[in-house]
């Protein structure tokens, strides 16, 4: 019989150094961001045509934290949670898809141009951006970043703006590119931004005083500096939002300031406010900046600031994002008192109405996607039908 010859040293080393290996692959792999990450894809949203009936009622509801300012986009509904995003159909409230990074926590996210921006911390800073298709939830692009755990992020079209109390970021959604970035003032403390149509504007907090900052969208360069002075009533001073027009909630007052020169405007008296007030918000849509503070949502002609209409509503307006720029009269839709009332963005004319059934609270944003009114809160949404 022939006898059994025992390898040579050599393959014995070559067999244990693959075996080393591939545990070391599979370690390497277990704490990766790949294996860590846990991503879905749906089809295109199928969003049905028409406009809200003349009679709805809540259809669902989702909690979310954080939830994006404007959380349809793509005729999805987008909600961030503790580790990731999800996108639900407007329709049903069921999950279409949904990108999650169970070794990071989502610092924050928000919804342009047809894409959701999210930003995550892996270690003590929130140091990966990524770009996720809205309707889809393909990735788009992925980009180291550094920025402080309590960034936050607002956007407009063409523009995701990264706030915290030391600087800002501005980042392209379309692509990975970091387009510029601009420090705070000297001595003060950002308190928060608005990504405008004329500037990115910024409000800072300097040893008591409130300031505003207007910076140039292309190159984050300042365009002017203004300081709002303290409210008779010691109230405090609120950023409302940025278009062609700056609109600011100080005391009992609305303060207007040019969006490309920080010129004041004529002040608009507001109703007397309390301290469980939702943050004021504003949008744009037609030559006009829409403002809601303090239960009432003003019309302002752009860039004049003329007061065109005034309405008691329960939060910001709906407008028509692929109009909200162009000349026209496409109608908004205001949360009023038992109903979602369609008015002419420039007259105020009421022009529709869409009975709630069981109220709405006060302080949200309305998004429509086709028959489906969504109605944006601080921790949650609610789809009425």
């Amino acid at each position: 019989m022939p006898r059994l010859r025992r390898p040579p040293l050599r393959v014995w080393v070559w067999t244990a150094a693959t075996l080393v290996l591939v545990v070391v692959a599979a370690l390497l792999w277990r704490g990766s961001d790949a294996a860590a990450t846990e991503s879905t894809t749906a089809a295109p949203a199928d969003v049905p045509d028409g406009a809200p009936a003349g009679a709805v009622s809540r259809a669902w509801a989702a909690d979310g934290d954080p939830v994006p300012e404007t959380p349809v986009q793509a005729g999805r509904v987008l909600l961030g949670e503790a580790h990731g995003v999800r996108a639900l159909d407007a329709v049903t409230g069921e999950e279409a898809w949904h990108y999650t990074r169970s070794n990071a926590r989502l610092c924050d996210v928000t919804a342009v141009d047809g894409r959701a921006v999210a930003v995550f911390a892996t270690a003590g800073r929130c140091d990966e951006a990524v770009a996720l298709d809205a309707g889809t939830g393909v990735r788009q692009w992925t980009r180291n970043v550094s920025l402080r755990p309590d960034v936050s992020l607002t956007s407009a079209p063409g523009m995701v703006v990264a706030t915290s109390p030391t600087g800002v970021v501005a980042i392209d959604p379309a692509s990975d590119t970091l387009r510029w970035s601009s420090e705070v003032s000297e001595g003060c403390r950002i308190e928060t931004g608005s990504a405008g149509s004329s500037a990115v504007v910024l409000l800072e907090s300097c040893d008591g005083t409130a300031r505003l900052r207007g910076l140039d969208r292309s190159d984050g360069e300042q365009l002017w500096s203004r300081d709002v002075p303290p409210p008779d009533d010691g109230g405090a001073v609120q950023l409302a939002g940025a278009g062609r027009l700056v609109a600011v909630v100080a005391g009992a007052e609305l303060q207007l300031f040019q969006g490309d020169t920080g010129d004041p405007l004529p002040a608009l008296p507001l109703p007397p406010g309390s301290a469980d007030d939702a943050p004021p918000a504003a949008v744009e849509t037609t030559g006009t900046l829409l403002v809601w503070a303090r239960g009432t949502t003003v019309a302002l002609e752009q860039p004049r600031g003329r007061v065109l209409w005034s309405q008691f509503s329960l939060g910001l307006p709906a407008v028509d994002p692929d109009k909200a720029l162009q000349l026209g009269s496409a109608p908004v839709l205001v949360p009023e008192d038992g109903a979602f009332v369609s008015r002419d963005p420039r007259t105020g004319a009421e022009t529709g109405r869409s009975t709630v059934d069981g109220g709405l609270p006060a302080g949200g944003r309305t998004a429509t996607v086709g028959p489906v009114v969504v109605y944006r809160l601080p921790d949650r949404v609610i789809a009425s039908s």
